[in-house]
């Protein structure tokens, strides 16, 4: 049986993503053990960090502190136990992948790289050298990897070609799969969550509300989250009594939250980062059973198929238009929210994680 080790600053329960690959590559055989020492930031900070280095020495002490115990429990592990077969460094590893690399020597290590610092902050209005700096520091993380994994084709594409890398789905938790789903299509309700990024197009969501306010459909809309957008959205939806703003709801409380509206969205921005994803929010909302809308963007129309209903990015018309209609149609509605659910059976962590612990497993 292979030992992998999770190593790093990660935070399971505010980025599940390297939660789903542990469970994963255990369900496929995998002895994962983790040594982790979760750096408390929320997303935003640590992509703050991402386009702000030297920010890092605001949270120095506390980062060397936790790299300190990180570096201190690695060694212990491996004088009981030999070396892993595989270090496993979660999502937003930009600095943990080189410690591992330091810490580990001949180990393979495998960076999980959703988020390209450059990428990130240029989606989000940086530019320059700033840009050039944080481009510098993706390939030094990738450098320190020996597989870098990717959650699409586009993303993949980023790399150079000498890089070794593997596409695996974001995917879903367990617990989103085990929600119980209510049945909401007299009054049809619709949810929104995420952190208000350029990438997420949170505008025309609220712009889409305004039109269908307009031709006198008044949904129930729940928008989860804040964030950069956040002052824009509320003002485009002034006057609107069927929108509610939730700004914080704990993490262990989303999926049943999520699973208690019928339709969910995902990202509309025609934004050169937001063609590149498939979102966390589309594969969590799929398990939990609701109709998903979201952009016809090549990476998401590859993964997801005919699993969800899909809009040009960008267009609050199209988005209005394809939420009159799953609302004004019950059994359409209904219809949408099963194949949602049966799409998610094909992103389970067993399932996504299986070509990588293969990969593990002959390395």
């Amino acid at each position: 049986m292979s030992t992998v080790l999770a190593f790093g600053t990660y935070s399971v329960r505010k980025h599940p993503r390297v939660g789903i690959l542990i469970d994963g590559l255990r369900k496929n055989g995998c002895n994962v053990e983790e040594i982790n020492q979760p750096l408390l930031l929320s997303t935003a900070q640590r992509v703050e960090i991402l386009k702000k280095p030297w920010k890092v020495f605001g949270f120095g002490w506390n980062l060397l502190r936790l790299w300190r115990l990180l570096s201190k429990q690695a060694h212990a592990w491996t004088k009981k136990n030999g070396k892993p077969d595989a270090v496993l460094v979660g999502y937003m590893g930009h600095f943990d992948v080189l410690l591992a690399h330091h810490v580990f020597k001949g180990v393979p290590i495998i960076l999980d790289h959703l988020i390209f610092a450059g990428d990130t902050a240029k989606d989000r209005g940086a530019q320059g050298l700033k840009v050039k700096l944080l481009k510098r520091l993706d390939r030094m993380a990738i450098n320190a990897a020996s597989l870098v994994v990717l959650d699409t084709k586009e993303h993949q594409a980023m790399l150079e070609p000498e890089d070794q890398s593997m596409v695996i789905p974001v995917g879903a938790p367990d617990e989103w799969y085990q929600t119980n789903k209510y049945d909401n299509t007299r009054n049809a309700s619709i949810v929104f969550y995420g952190l208000y990024t350029p990438l997420q197009g949170v505008p025309v969501i609220a712009k889409a509300a305004r039109i269908l306010a307009d031709r006198g459909m008044t949904p129930q809309f729940t928008l989860i989250g804040k964030g950069q957008d956040y002052d824009e959205v509320r003002s485009l939806c002034e006057g609107l009594n069927n929108v509610e703003f939730r700004e914080w709801v704990e993490p262990e409380e989303l999926p049943q939250i999520v699973a208690s509206h019928d339709i969910a969205l995902g990202i509309f921005s025609n934004t050169p980062k937001g063609l590149h994803v498939v979102p966390n929010k589309v594969y969590q909302s799929m398990a939990a059973g609701c109709a998903v809308i979201t952009s016809d963007t090549p990476p998401q129309r590859r993964a997801l198929g005919n699993g969800v209903v899909y809009v040009a990015p960008n267009n609050p018309q199209a988005l209005a238009d394809a939420i009159a209609s799953l609302i004004s149609s019950p059994n359409i509605l209904a219809r949408k929210q099963s194949d949602a659910a049966k799409n998610a059976q094909r992103f389970t962590s067993d399932i996504i994680t299986r070509e990588l612990s293969q990969w593990i497993k002959e390395h």
